[in-house]
């Protein structure tokens, strides 16, 4: 294992929207791997679950086809840089993540996860963080962190992501991370993140009295989780942009006053439309109206079942106009990998009831593998965790190096 990071793709990055792309050869195993579980054999060597390797839903799925041009559009950053990671996968290094607070769901599901997943399988280096410090910027304690950091590792290897081509770590577990922190906070004025649109809307839902100091300064905790392993792309949706604009920013401040140490990531903006709670605004872990990607199927149907809608029975695709019931049809497109106006077209005057019949029958086809591969995983937790330590162990490195190169390019003393 090399104690850097590829080079970045790119001097000065843009954000693009990631979408689906031919793959390119998988790499061979870039880290070694717990032995497999007896349990869970089948299961690891089991293909990804069918929405994994399907084509990736993008935005053209949840709108109508673009009119025929007379001739190809131009090249745009998007399809640039996916044709790059095409070409050269090897070059690229993600950092990604999800904070153990509860469990992961189908907006995270059709939002990142299957496209971490893509980016594994074209030969990406993909790492992902459970930041388990971040747990207390939005609370006073981080209640039942082993059970959902369990249900975190169970949710990645059921989707997929392969231990042999992937990382998963822990804040808590890489010192060297979190002393980064230090250099970074001199890079960036208070002024700049009371400025930041995510942080704002973070506040506004939190369930805290107060702003924790941790809380402010979440984007430069970010900036050290991406560039303690020399992370150079980063998948987000559009309402994370601003986080990763604050990793840029404190990438090339330091750059600039002590030497070229740090890419400047690309920002993969994801093509996956959002998908509303079932309450009708968007779906979160922290508001209770999320469809967890571990329910059963009975709680599945139970939890669409409450979904909102409104009071005209005729269903029609339309976010503008009908953004609950809009949102349902397109989970069930999603699902069915069909076109969201063809799924409203068939319901039609069936109403809110056959709506969510249809969505809960389509959640519940699509999902049955993932959960299948789950329980099976979670037979051995034994196996499970120590895929956990093996990636502490490697980003442990990574960090480390990183740091070195920090202190070195400071003058600190060691």
């Amino acid at each position: 294992m090399t104690s850097t990071a590829p080079a970045p793709a790119t001097t000065a990055p843009t954000a693009v929207t990631a979408t689906a792309t031919a793959s390119a050869p998988a790499p061979a195993a870039a880290t070694a791997t717990a032995p497999a579980p007896t349990a869970a054999t089948a299961a690891a060597s089991a293909p990804a679950p069918a929405a994994a390797t399907a084509p990736a839903p993008t935005a053209a799925t949840a709108s109508a086809p673009a009119p025929a041009a007379a001739t190809a559009p131009a090249p745009t950053a998007a399809t640039e840089l996916e044709r790059r990671i095409a070409q050269d996968p090897g070059s690229f290094r993600v950092l990604t993540g999800d904070r153990p607070t509860g469990a992961l769901h189908l907006g995270h599901y059709f939002g990142s996860l299957l496209n971490r997943v893509r980016l594994q399988n074209l030969g990406v280096d993909v790492i992902v963080l459970i930041p388990d410090y971040q747990v207390i910027t939005d609370r006073d304690t981080a209640e039942r962190l082993g059970e959902y950091t369990d249900g975190l590792l169970l949710d990645y290897l059921a989707l997929g992501l392969d231990p042999a081509r992937s990382t998963v770590f822990c804040h808590s577990a890489v010192p060297a991370l979190n002393q980064l922190m230090l250099p970074f906070l001199s890079l960036v004025s208070v002024a700049e993140l009371n400025r930041n649109p995510t942080v704002k809307d973070e506040i506004a839902h939190s369930r805290q009295s107060t702003v924790s100091g941790l809380m402010l300064t979440y984007p430069v905790h970010q900036a050290a989780d991406i560039l303690s392993c020399k992370g150079n792309l980063v998948p987000v949706g559009r309402d994370q942009a601003p986080h990763l604009e604050v990793t840029r920013t404190i990438a090339r401040r330091f750059n600039e006053r002590y030497g070229q140490v740090f890419p400047e990531p690309d920002i993969l903006l994801s093509a996956a439309p959002l998908l509303l709670g079932t309450d009708g605004t968007k779906m979160s872990k922290s508001r209770a109206n999320s469809v967890p990607l571990s329910a059963t199927a009975d709680e599945t149907a139970r939890l669409i079942k409450g979904a909102t809608t409104d009071a005209d029975r005729h269903i029609t695709y339309d976010p503008d106009a009908r953004p609950n019931v809009s949102s349902l049809v397109l989970l069930a497109a999603l699902c069915l990998g069909r076109d969201p106006h063809e799924v409203a077209a068939e319901i039609g005057d069936g109403g809110a009831a056959a709506l969510k019949r249809t969505v809960t029958d389509a959640v519940n086809t699509h999902l049955a593998p993932f959960r299948a591969r789950r329980a099976e995983y979670a037979k051995d937790l034994t196996y499970v965790r120590s895929v956990l330590r093996a990636g502490n162990e490697r980003v442990n490195a990574l960090a480390e190096a990183t740091l070195d190169e920090v202190r070195e390019a400071m003058g600190a003393f060691r």
